[in-house]
């Protein structure tokens, strides 16, 4: 697969993971339960670590084409 393609479904991914931490921070806008407060929180680190993986790994194909 070419590096383009790779990093475009990168993005895809990286736009997608936006999407939900939107989500995410609507629902926590809306005054959830205390059960849920935990919850919520737990997927918005979870989902900003896979973020930074996918900028991690755009990084790293740039990186390689530069050279």
């Amino acid at each position: 697969m070419s590096s383009e393609l790779l990093i475009e479904k990168l993005l895809e991914q990286r736009d997608s993971y936006l999407h939900i931490l939107k989500h995410l921070e609507f629902s926590l806008s809306l005054d959830p339960s205390i059960d849920e407060k935990p919850n919520i929180e737990k997927l918005q680190t979870k989902t900003i670590e896979q973020l930074k993986k996918i900028e991690q790994e755009i990084a790293h194909i740039l990186s390689k084409d530069i050279r």
